[in-house]
């Protein structure tokens, strides 16, 4: 049983780390774009729900990795 924990933790962990590259990649995009900084700081303001979100979720999953480890 808590091996399905440690590997549902793994994937929501990866789940969460796919999120937060395509955070970085999509600012960066915005960055090299040559935006004004009202249209970047909209962009940033935009992704940063995600942002959080994403770490959200990788931190869950880390948190399922180390319960599944601990008491499997």
């Amino acid at each position: 049983m808590f091996e399905f924990i440690t590997w549902g933790g793994a994937a929501l962990s990866l789940i969460g780390l796919a999120g937060l590259v395509w955070c970085i990649l999509h600012v960066m995009k915005a960055r090299k774009s040559g935006l004004s900084d009202d249209e970047l700081r909209a962009v940033v303001q935009r992704v940063l729900p995600w942002n959080m979100g994403a770490l959200f979720l990788s931190v869950i999953g880390l948190m399922l990795v180390i319960l599944g480890i601990s008491f499997g």
